[in-house]
């Protein structure tokens, strides 16, 4: 049985990152919940879940359409962890190792879009 997207190592990492970064954020204060929380869970979970969607599409442009909309949301990503450390919800170990993970899943994101393109 093919896996598809799932066999894919960036689907993989980023699926990975997402779930880090839910339990990292459960200690968020409450008042974040409906802020900071809801953005960077969503803008995490929507990397693999648009690299998902695109390998289900039917032709590459689209592919490399939903790759770019992920690569987008490791913008934003990059963006709130550093917001994130800045206002002492994470503290710089947590901040490094999740950066880290970004910028892996990024390598690889380019790194697919390449060789679609």
């Amino acid at each position: 049985m093919e896996e598809g997207f799932r066999s894919l190592k960036v689907w993989q990492k980023s699926y990975n990152f997402a779930l880090e970064i839910y339990r990292v954020t459960r200690v968020f204060p409450q008042a974040e919940l409906y802020g900071l929380t809801n953005q960077m869970r969503r803008a995490a979970l929507s990397i693999s879940a648009n690299i998902a969607e695109g390998y289900e599409r039917q032709h590459r442009k689209e592919y490399i359409q939903f790759l770019m909309i992920a690569h987008g949301s490791l913008g934003e990503i990059e963006t709130f962890l550093l917001f994130a450390k800045d206002l002492g919800y994470i503290d710089e170990k947590a901040y490094g190792a999740l950066d880290n993970q970004r910028q892996e899943i990024r390598r690889l994101l380019r790194g697919l879009i390449n060789s679609l393109k």
